[in-house]
């Protein structure tokens, strides 16, 4: 029982020596329960509860030598004071001891209890726990906070030093970006001294200091741009995840050269996959391609294949969305750019699109770049719709089976429904440099008609086993593949593909004649239907020409809307419409009607109209086109070709040759004038009543005197009738050109004499003479310096000029 009493004071005793750190959850043991257990076990969880208490007391002992060393340069000795308990401690102490049974206690043992708890505050065996740590806590937050002050806020701290002493010196410095010097202070710390007074010129960089800056900056950034360039042409297997780095430029932060760079990355990109794209179309994998096993080179090449697709649809999608920032007005993607910039860069995006478009009609996402490029070309700027307008019309004409004009002409005519027709006028016209010349015009509704089987059957009661009609399926299996991938294709695909393009094409034309018909699009429409009309089919020909005779008698029609029309009229009625009966007076009329109000003051480009209509109403027509007519076309052009340009007035001579080789009776013109079936009438605007074998062409007199050499070779040959051989017949080259390339090639489009003006051989002298009063006269002969260097041409151009009123 003693043995019990002393094992319990023991542990009471080594609790309150302990001290309460932390309240546990667990109960604590009652009295009994201690008198069940063994004085070793207790024992031995009192010295684990101790072991564990000292090393608590270290940890936190250490942190708190942590924190004074940086505060205190020496230790100061701590009061005793700090290691006695508070006073309700000291009472809770007092009134456990006083609850002890000490009366089943030994003396020995009630000695040292009571020694320890009065000797505890003056010598104690080992430092104090929780209850002195935290009193030292609270001693420390007592003193006063001693911290190095420096009058310079904008500081640095940099690493410390020690010093041959081992003391560590702290250091500081300024902010980058201002001048600094260092100095000692009086406590050994060496800080920075801040600049007194220094002039904002040292600080801030000067102008031309910036502009040697950036220059650096942009030329190590096209170094690093051919250098991953170079490498992605020189190996693309290899080195296809060098376009990632190259792309990742697309972002550059750097403000002062962001613009240029992004700039020469799209152009780099631009150029690197029209180099490395292959010449055909890469499909994706199906899962059973990606399970089968295959060798390292086709693996090689299926991985190169997927980071060259990936990697050309990111840059899309790149492009894509500067145009859409410039758009929108919005700067998401970066702030390195500004909003003013980003004109600039959706017109290298665009030309970028455009060189993409004509360069890989064949590779994956090219009609995703028809359908980014199609809707600019309605674009108020002028240099992107420029851009996009003669990218769709030089992949027309590239264009040699058809898809991918099919795919543009598709997009066009969604665009222009979507928009009620109000789209820009070039939109259309790029619709003329469709490279069509052969279609299906007839059997129209197959293609819309359900596709048949392969065999019907009449045909399987022919003698073809069952076994060899089977081969015969897989061999027409084999040959479109093989055509497929030969990329060659067939002369039927292609006028199928043409003949699906037309008729969309049509649709637009048609539409805008329905129901546009004082739009800015009608001329467009017109010379689209000029250059097509041959290609119609027969049902649409009667709706096609009433539509057109109603627009010319209208009267709101423009010179050149006019002859679009008649062009148009005429070229339906020379092809297919050859077989019906129709007599077009009234777009003879009109023709004959419009040449007089055509001059050199106006567009000269409306003589080509005009050559076009003359080869197609009267040469291709000679059989339904009568004398009287023929005559008086012969001699208005011969009106026109007084008021007109040397190549204009060149090619209507050309002209009026061909139909008087078509008419031959039309020499009448060149006799005398005669009256005998009435005057000729030249204001009357009908050919056949004009009375044109009345009159003569005096104008080719006139036209011999002309300043061009070529219009004089001209009149002098139709004046004599246009013969083929002799001193007035034409040259070899001369009479095999058409009228219109004579007019292309002596143009004066670069404002030069074709041919040169000769220079004059000698100088002409000026005579003047003089009558008196006197009875003899004096004749005066001298030469003015400005008239003796004008040549002979000149003198003959004043006096065409002279004979008109």
């Amino acid at each position: 029982m003693c043995v019990c009493v002393c094992v319990c004071v023991c542990v009471c005793v080594c609790v309150c020596v302990c001290g309460p750190q932390r309240r546990s959850q667990k109960r604590a043991p009652s009295f009994r329960r201690l008198l069940k257990t063994s004085g070793v076990k207790l024992q031995n969880k009192q010295e684990a509860r101790r072991q564990r208490q000292q090393s608590r007391d270290r940890k936190q002992q250490k942190s708190l030598r942590r924190a004074l060393r940086g505060h205190a340069a020496h230790s100061t000795p701590r009061p005793l004071d700090a290691c006695k308990p508070r006073p309700e401690e000291e009472e809770d102490e007092e009134a456990f001891v006083e609850s002890l049974p000490t009366d089943m206690m030994d003396e020995d043992d009630l000695q040292q209890i009571t020694a320890s708890f009065i000797n505890r505050d003056l010598a104690p065996e080992r430092p104090g726990g929780r209850k002195r740590r935290a009193d030292v806590v609270r001693s420390f937050e007592k003193l006063p906070r001693k911290q190095l002050r420096t009058e310079e806020q904008d500081l640095v701290q940099l690493l410390p030093i020690k010093d041959r002493r081992g003391g560590v010196i702290p250091q500081s410095m300024q902010r980058p970006g201002s001048v600094w010097r260092w100095f000692k202070s009086p406590g050994g710390c060496n800080v920075v001294s801040p600049p007194e007074e220094e002039p904002q010129s040292s600080v801030e960089l000067t102008a031309e200091e910036r502009e040697q800056l950036r220059a650096q900056r942009i030329s190590e950034r096209k170094l690093r741009i051919a250098g991953l360039a170079s490498a992605v042409i020189a190996d693309p297997a290899n080195n296809i995840k060098r376009l990632k780095e190259l792309r990742g430029m697309l972002m550059e932060a750097d403000p002062s050269v962001a613009v240029t760079v992004r700039k020469l990355v799209m152009v780099s990109l631009m150029e690197i996959f029209k180099d490395i794209v292959p010449s055909y179309k890469i499909r994706p994998l199906t899962s059973t391609e990606k399970a089968a096993k295959v060798k390292k080179e086709t693996l090689q090449l299926r991985e190169f294949e997927e980071g060259l697709v990936s990697q050309y649809k990111f840059y899309l999608e790149d492009l894509e969305q500067t145009v859409k920032d410039w758009k929108q007005r919005k700067r998401k993607r970066s702030q390195a750019v500004a909003l003013q910039a980003y004109r600039g860069l959706a017109v290298v995006a665009v030309r970028c699109l455009c060189e993409l478009l004509l360069a890989l009609p064949h590779f994956n996402f090219h009609n995703n770049i028809i359908v980014m490029l199609v809707p600019l070309m309605n674009e108020p700027n002028r240099t992107v719709s420029g851009l996009c307008c003669s990218a769709v019309a030089s992949l027309f004409q590239q264009d040699k089976v058809g898809v991918a004009s099919l795919g543009v002409v598709r997009v066009i005519s969604g665009l222009v429904k979507s928009l009620n027709y109000n789209v820009r006028p070039e939109v259309l016209r790029t619709l003329v440099s469709l490279r069509i010349k052969e279609v299906q015009l007839k059997k129209d509704t197959e293609d819309t008609a359900p596709k048949s089987k392969f065999m019907n059957y009449k045909d399987k009661k022919k003698n073809l086993s069952r076994m060899q009609r089977k081969w015969k399926k897989a061999e027409e299996r084999l040959q479109k593949e093989l055509l497929e991938a030969e990329a060659s294709e067939s002369k039927e695909k292609k006028i199928k593909v043409h003949t699906e393009t037309l008729n969309i094409v049509f649709l637009v034309y048609f539409r805008i004649l329905k129901k546009a018909q004082k739009s800015v699009l009608l001329p467009c429409v017109l010379e689209g239907l000029a250059n097509f009309a041959h290609l119609i089919n027969v049902e649409f020909f009667d709706d096609l020409l009433s539509v057109l005779q109603s627009l010319i008698q209208s009267g709101d029609l423009s010179d050149r809307e006019s002859l679009h029309c008649i062009q148009t009229a005429f070229n339906i009625l020379s092809g297919q419409g050859d077989v019906l009966n129709i007599d077009p007076l009234s777009f003879y009329s009109h023709l004959y009607r419009t040449l007089p109000r055509l001059h050199a003051g106006r567009c000269n480009d409306d003589i080509i109209i005009v050559l076009r209509c003359l080869d197609v109403m009267l040469t291709r027509r000679r059989k339904q086109v009568t004398l009287q007519r023929a005559m008086a076309f012969i001699k208005r052009l011969s009106m026109l070709s007084l008021h007109v340009l040397p190549n204009a007035a060149v090619a209507i001579m050309a002209a009026s040759r061909a139909v008087m080789h078509a008419f031959p009776r039309c020499d009448l013109l060149l006799d005398n004038e005669v009256q005998g079936s009435g005057l000729y009438l030249p204001e009357l605007d009908e050919p056949e009543h004009c009375n044109p074998q009345n009159t003569s062409l005096w104008e080719l007199h006139r036209l011999q005197r002309h300043f061009h050499p070529l219009v004089r070779r001209f009149a002098l040959h139709l004046s004599h009738g246009a013969p083929s051989d002799g001193s007035a017949a034409l040259s070899a080259q001369l009479s095999r050109s058409a009228p219109e390339q004579l007019f292309d090639d002596y143009s004066l489009k670069d404002m030069t004499f074709n041919p040169p003006v000769a220079a004059p051989s000698t100088k002409k002298k000026v005579t003047h003479s003089h009558t008196h009063t006197h009875t003899h006269t004096h004749t005066h002969t001298h030469t003015h310096p400005f008239t003796s260097v004008i040549p002979d041409h000149i003198y003959r151009f004043v006096d065409i000029c002279s004979s008109f009123p």
